[in-house]
C-alpha cells in the first residue's frame, strides 16, 4: 500500500529527508568491479570484449564481426513491422526531430566599432556512442531519443552499443536503428560497452578497428552509470542517470483515476522507481491510494510496480498548493505533472524538474514516446543542475576573437596592466609588442 504522509504531522520533515534520498545507490562495491572491466577493455581491447560478452550475456562471440549487427538485419526487422507500428515509430521520429531542430544553436559574430570581432562557433562532435539498454527490457524509444539529437547536431559518426543476452536482439530496436540510419552497432552491454565507447579498439587489436567516441549518452543500470562516471574526462557524457521517478502536484480538481494511473506508469519500470503525489486535499489522497491498489491488480508487471509503490512511493498531503510546490522543488523530480486547475499559472513557481507536464490530458508517458522533448532526463534530484538530453550534448562551442590594429591600440594598455597586476610579464609583452611599445 502506498504510504500517505501529512506535512503537518510531527516527524514529517524526517520522513521527507528520506524521500529526498530516493534512488541513491551505494556504488562503493560496484566501482572496483567496473574499474576492472574498464581496465581490461582499455588494455586488451577486442579480446576483453569477447570474453566479457561470453561471461555476462551467455553467448560466445569469436570476432568483431560476431559482435556487429548489420544494417541489413535492421532493415529486415523494419520491413517485417506491421503498418501501425511503422506509423507510430515515424510519428515519434518526426516529432522528436522537429522539437530538437529548434534547440540547435547557430554560430554568431558581433562586429564592434573599434574593429574587433567577437563570437561563438558551434561545432558537432565528430563521433558519438549511444548506449541502449537491452537486458530486463529493450526500449526503441531510447534509441530515438538519443540518436535524433545527435543527428540534428550534425554528428557524422554515430554508433550504438546494446546488450543481447542469449544473442536475442529486440526487433523493434533493430527497426528503430534502421529508421535512424545507424549503421554501426555492437552487441555489447554494461560497463564493457562504456569501455568500448570510451577507449575504442585500436588497429593493433582488430581490423577494422573501432574509433572511440567523443561523447557517450544513454541510460543504463548501476554498472553503466558507474562506468560513465569513471570515464568522464576521457570522453564527454550526458549525465549519471538513476532509477526513474515521477512527482505530481494536484489540487481538488484532479481526476483520481488519472493520478493513480500516472503514479503506476513509473512504478512498473523497476523496483527502484519512485512515485510521489503532492496534494492539498486529504480526501483525494485517500481515494487515489485506493485506486492505486485496485489498478495494481490489473497490471502484467504487478510484482515490480507493487514493490516500487510500497517501498518507494508516497502521497504527501500539504496545507496548500504553494507548499506542494515548495516540497516538489526540493525533490527536483525527473518528471513532474501539474494536475491543477490552472497549470500555466503554477508553472513559474516550478524551479527544479527534468520535464514538466501540464494539465489533465498530458500524462507522463506521452513524453516518453512522441511529444517531442527528450525523455532522457536528470534523476535523483540532479534536475537542480542537469538538463534533459539535447542537441547541445552533441555540440561544442568555441569562442571567436579578432582584434584589428585599432582595437589592440585601444584595449592593449588596460590588458597589459591587468597582466602586470598578476605578475605575468610575458602576457603583457605579447600585447605591448603589437602596440610597438615595451612598457606602459
Amino acid at each position: 500500500m502506498i504510504k500517505i504522509l501529512n506535512s503537518s504531522q510531527k516527524g514529517f520533515e524526517n520522513e521527507f529527508e528520506k524521500i529526498l534520498l530516493r534512488g541513491s545507490e551505494d556504488i562503493s562495491e560496484v566501482i572496483p568491479k567496473v574499474e576492472s572491466i574498464l581496465r581490461k577493455v582499455r588494455e586488451n581491447g577486442l579480446s576483453a570484449l569477447l570474453s566479457q560478452v561470453e561471461r555476462f550475456d551467455r553467448w560466445s562471440p569469436k570476432s568483431l564481426e560476431d559482435l556487429s549487427i548489420s544494417p541489413s538485419e535492421c532493415k529486415e526487422a523494419y520491413d517485417a513491422l506491421d503498418k501501425d507500428t511503422k506509423e507510430a515509430l515515424h510519428i515519434a521520429y518526426d516529432r522528436i526531430y522537429a522539437f530538437h531542430s529548434k534547440e540547435k544553436r547557430q554560430s554568431w559574430l558581433d562586429f564592434e566599432a573599434n574593429g574587433s570581432v567577437l563570437g561563438a562557433k558551434y561545432t558537432p562532435v565528430e563521433r558519438a556512442g549511444l548506449y541502449i539498454p537491452g537486458g530486463k527490457a529493450s526500449y526503441p524509444s531510447s534509441l530515438l531519443m538519443n540518436a535524433i539529437p545527435a543527428i540534428v547536431a550534425g554528428v557524422e559518426s554515430i554508433f550504438v552499443c546494446t546488450p543481447t543476452p542469449d544473442m536475442q536482439t529486440n526487433a523493434l530496436l533493430l527497426a528503430a536503428l534502421h529508421i535512424c540510419g545507424i549503421k554501426e552497432i555492437y552487441k555489447v552491454g554494461g560497463a564493457s560497452a562504456v569501455g568500448l565507447m570510451a577507449f575504442g579498439v585500436p588497429k593493433s587489436q582488430a581490423n577494422p578497428h573501432i574509433k572511440k567516441a567523443d561523447v557517450i549518452t544513454g541510460p543504463g543500470n548501476i554498472y553503466v552509470a558507474s562506468a560513465k562516471k569513471l570515464v568522464f574526462g576521457e570522453v564527454g557524457i550526458d549525465m549519471i542517470a538513476g532509477p526513474s521517478e515521477i512527482a505530481i502536484i494536484a489540487d481538488s480538481s484532479a481526476n483520481a483515476t488519472y493520478l493513480a494511473h500516472d503514479l503506476l506508469s513509473q512504478a512498473e519500470h523497476d523496483e527502484m522507481a519512485s512515485s510521489f503525489l503532492f496534494v492539498d486535499d486529504e480526501n483525494l489522497a485517500k481515494i487515489v491510494a485506493q485506486k492505486v491498489e485496485a489498478i495494481l491488480d490489473t497490471l502484467p508487471k504487478k510484482h515490480i510496480a507493487k514493490s516500487s509503490i510500497d517501498n518507494r512511493g508516497a502521497i504527501i498531503i500539504c496545507k496548500d498548493i504553494a507548499q506542494c510546490t515548495h516540497y516538489c522543488n526540493a525533490l527536483a523530480p525527473e518528471h513532474l505533472e501539474l494536475m491543477v486547475a490552472s497549470p500555466f499559472e503554477l508553472l513559474p513557481s516550478v524551479k527544479n524538474a527534468g520535464a514538466i507536464f501540464l494539465g489533465a490530458h498530458t500524462p507522463e508517458p506521452i513524453g516518453d514516446y512522441l511529444a517531442g522533448p527528450n525523455h532522457t532526463l536528470p534523476t535523483g534530484g540532479s534536475a537542480r543542475f542537469f538538463s534533459p538530453l539535447g542537441v547541445e550534448h552533441f555540440m561544442k562551442k568555441s569562442s571567436v576573437i579578432y582584434f584589428s590594429k585599432d582595437a589592440i591600440s585601444t584595449l592593449g594598455k588596460p590588458c597589459a596592466h591587468l597582466a602586470h597586476l598578476e605578475d605575468l610579464d610575458a602576457h603583457a609583452q605579447a600585447v605591448l609588442a603589437r602596440m610597438q611599445i615595451t612598457k606602459i
